[in-house]
Order: C-alpha cells, then sequence, then structure tokens
C-alpha cells in the first residue's frame, strides 16, 4: 500500500474526499476496495438501502471477505425499520470522516444514492433551514401538524400540499408521500412556504461546486445501457439462487410500510402477492395441524431449504407464476434505477457544475475479465486520484466557473413540475429534465406515431394534439 500522498489539508483548506458513484451494477464498490492497495482508504457506504441491518443478498452488500480488510463504515448498521433520511446520513457520515483523515487515511464515499451524497457535500439541507426557521420563530404561534397523518398514502396529502404551496406540488411526484409530508410538516412547525426556502442564497449554495463542504474527486464507474441492463438480470438470478426470496420471507409482514426502511428497496414489494399466499397458506397449514392435534414445531414453516427450489418444484401453478412476475418485476425496477441514477448524474453535471470523472466499465462486465478490470477502471481510477491528492487546492476543473455559468445554474429551473401526455402522462421535474426528455428517442418516436396517427384530421385539430403533446 502506497503512504506516500498527503491526505490532510494544510490550514485554511477543505478536506479532501473522493466520491465514487454510478449506476447499481458498475462495480463501485468493487473499486474502492481495489483502491486501497494504492491508497490507505476507508470506505463510507452511502447506498440507501445497505445502510440497513438485514437484506445482504437483495442490497448486495459486501461481504467480509469481499471487503479485504478494508474498513467499511455505515454498511448495515441501521434499525431496518428506521427511516434513515439525507440529513440523517450527512449527520452520521460528517463524524467518521474526521475521524478518517485524523487517521491518516482517505476517506472514500461510495454508493449509488445521490442525494446522500448531495446531502452530505452540500453546506444546506431543506431540514437545516427548516430547524432554523423553527428556532427563529419562537416568538409566533406554530401551527398544528396534528392533521398530517405520516402513514397516509393517499393522495389526500399531496391535494393539502397543492393547496397550501402548489409550487412546491410541482417540484415533486404525487407518489412521493415521505417528501410531500416533509414539505406540509415544514409548513405546519414554521408557517412558512416550503418552496420559499429554495430562494435566496439558500437556492445559490445548494449543491455549488465552490460552495462545497469538502474539496471533492468525483468518479463514476458507469457502463452502456445494454450491458447494464444484461448485468443486472444476471445479478438478480444469481441473488435468487442464493436466497433471496428467503431473506424477504423472513422479514415479510402482511401489514408492511413500504415507504419506510428497508422495506423500500427493490425486491421487497415485488414478492408481496406471492409471499401473502404462502404466509396464509403457511397460517391455514398450522391451524390445521394444531386443530387435529398433530405436532408443531414453533419455528417449523411451510417450506424447508430455499423456498424458491420448494416453489418451483411444487404442483401450485398459481404461485410459480406469482414467483415469475415478481423477478420480472424486479428487473424492470433494477433497470429504471440504473436509468433515474444515469439521470441524475448528468443533472448534477449540468445543473450545479460537478466535475465528474467517468470510468467505464462496460468492456470488463462484458469480457468478465479481471486483468480488463485492472487495466481500465482501477488504473485509471489510480490516476484521478492520485492527481486528486498531489494537488494542494481544489482541482482545477471543479472550481472557477464563470459568472454566465454562475448565473444560469442559480437561475436553474428545479420547481416546475412537466407532464408529457404523449409518453402516458410522464412526469418530468424541471426544465432540464423535461428538455432532456424531449430530445429522447423514446419521446421523438411517439410524437413521430402520433403525427401520423393524426394525419387525417382536420388542421385545427392537429393543432390541438400537438399542443397537449409537446
Amino acid at each position: 500500500m502506497e503512504n506516500t500522498v498527503t491526505v490532510n489539508p494544510s490550514d485554511g483548506e477543505r478536506r479532501k474526499v473522493v466520491v465514487i458513484t454510478g449506476p447499481t451494477g458498475s462495480g463501485k464498490s468493487k473499486l474502492a476496495v481495489d483502491l486501497a492497495s494504492h491508497f490507505p482508504v476507508e470506505v463510507i457506504n452511502a447506498d440507501s438501502m445497505q445502510v440497513y441491518r438485514g437484506l445482504d443478498v437483495l442490497t448486495n452488500k459486501l461481504t467480509l471477505s469481499q471487503q479485504n480488510g478494508v474498513p467499511h463504515h455505515l454498511l448495515g448498521t441501521v434499525n431496518p425499520n428506521l427511516e434513515f433520511t439525507a440529513k440523517m446520513f450527512r449527520d452520521s457520515a460528517i463524524p467518521i470522516i474526521h475521524d478518517i483523515l485524523a487517521r491518516k487515511h482517505l476517506p472514500v464515499i461510495v454508493g449509488g444514492t445521490n442525494y446522500y451524497i448531495q446531502a452530505l457535500v452540500s453546506p444546506f439541507l431543506l431540514d437545516d433551514s427548516a430547524e432554523d426557521m423553527t428556532e427563529n420563530c419562537s416568538g409566533i404561534k406554530q401551527s398544528d401538524n396534528s392533521f398530517i397523518d405520516e402513514n397516509d398514502s393517499s393522495n389526500d396529502s399531496y391535494d393539502l400540499l397543492k393547496d397550501i404551496d402548489p409550487v412546491a406540488a410541482n417540484r415533486i411526484h404525487p407518489n412521493n408521500h415521505r417528501k410531500i409530508n416533509q414539505y406540509i410538516s415544514l409548513y405546519a412547525r414554521t408557517g412558512v412556504l416550503p418552496s420559499k426556502v429554495f430562494q435566496g442564497k439558500a437556492a445559490e449554495k445548494w449543491g455549488q461546486v465552490d460552495n462545497l463542504r469538502y474539496d471533492c474527486c468525483f468518479i463514476c464507474v458507469d457502463a452502456s445501457l445494454p450491458v447494464l441492463d444484461r448485468y443486472v438480470e444476471r445479478r438478480v438470478d444469481c441473488m435468487m439462487d442464493a436466497g433471496l426470496l428467503n431473506e424477504v420471507y423472513d422479514i415479510y409482514n402482511l401489514n408492511a410500510d413500504y415507504t419506510r426502511g428497508l422495506c423500500q428497496a427493490i425486491g421487497v414489494r415485488e414478492f408481496e402477492p406471492l409471499l401473502r399466499t404462502c404466509v396464509v397458506e403457511d397460517i391455514y397449514r398450522r391451524e390445521k395441524e394444531l386443530t387435529e392435534g398433530s405436532s408443531i414445531e414453533k419455528d417449523e414453516t411451510l417450506f424447508y431449504g430455499n423456498l424458491m427450489e420448494w416453489l418451483r418444484s411444487s404442483s401450485d401453478t398459481k404461485s410459480i407464476i406469482l414467483l415469475e412476475e415478481a423477478i420480472e418485476k424486479v428487473k424492470v425496477n433494477t433497470r429504471r434505477l440504473v436509468r433515474r441514477q444515469k439521470r441524475m448524474l448528468s443533472r448534477l453535471q449540468t445543473l450545479f457544475g460537478w466535475k465528474i470523472h467517468y470510468v467505464d466499465s462496460t468492456e470488463s462486465i462484458s469480457s468478465k475479465s479481471d486483468d480488463v478490470w485492472t487495466g481500465q477502471v482501477v488504473e485509471s481510477a489510480m490516476k484521478i486520484v492520485r492527481s486528486f491528492l498531489s494537488e494542494n487546492g481544489s482541482l482545477s476543473s471543479t472550481s472557477g466557473m464563470s459568472n454566465d455559468t454562475e448565473m444560469k445554474i442559480i437561475q436553474r429551473d428545479l420547481w416546475t413540475q412537466y407532464i408529457c401526455k404523449a409518453c402516458g402522462d410522464r412526469v418530468l421535474r424541471g426544465l432540464h429534465e423535461w428538455e432532456q426528455h424531449r430530445q429522447g428517442r423514446g419521446h421523438r418516436k411517439r410524437i413521430s406515431r402520433l403525427k401520423s396517427k393524426v394525419q387525417g384530421l382536420s388542421f385545427v385539430e392537429q393543432k390541438l394534439e400537438y399542443s397537449e403533446c409537446e
């Protein structure tokens, strides 16, 4: 291990931190461990599901052997029933970073949960402003928030937010119940509209590269979508063989809240119809055997060994169909997650001016070659980190934006919600995301088909049709 690099900054300089991000399946965690052969690395997990205890197979946590002796923090340490927010992650990670630096080691933040990373490196967070306003409003009568039901998953909360603050409501998806309730709670405690929080200096500081808490080196491990799609599908199959279904069955609750804690993980809710059937059958069997006076072990369950194998070997056609449908849903939702993560990284570059160094793992994933991984991914990342650590100040490419660029970012459209009728009422948030969607191949194809479809309409009808879609 090379220990010749300087990790601790001199007085007056921001502390250096390496951030490894990228879409799921690209190889982030493996790269962090491999970098420990060249630098005194300690890893801080920034995956919103891997922070929780349990579901190690489903969340794809590194095993102890895979960690290869590299210290990992915030990995499988949080109560699975707790809602571990971005603020909680930030408040937990900051003292860990300080301790790592005190040991003259290099903090490496690793994960695909970009809002965790953004909360950690940015000096501004919505929750902080809310707390400040609460303290400053001590002389003002606080609103009663007893009308807020944290478990309400209906449209009532979103309608309430639209009545209170339509600008804030347009910023978030109607199904984002946690954020909706957070905004309503903020208004109830302070009387200040959530959209007002993101005005003035707060909006200027949020996520800007020249205002980051640390001197950050952002590395994105990325791969082409077709390769990632095939890889994550194979990985889901491997997880199923490794006992994923047993893990989910063990934590299954008939009244589970899929909007909180570990239950939000992809691969939990998708199996709900299947597991509900299994649990009901298990309860029925137990009651029947107890009624007939049969002896039954306390921990005996409906199946023995691997639940997936048991289901596939059974003659229950309905359960087999539910199993295959659930597996396909996991694969589809994982592919969607990959695309969301890629879009978010693009936004961090375009809207916030983050300089992200991309390392391509496409060939190493396709070839499954350790030599290709080492030569193309590890070596490239190692050069980036070494260059970053050798500089006294911040990376020149990540600071010193022009005034014009700064003004464009300050004036960025973060709140407006756009709805694309042509793409099935798809919701896009912010002008940048909307423009990217309009330029996308899928949107253009739908518009082209729609134009062909309405060729026979009158000019006025066509104009009305196009205006709804554009």
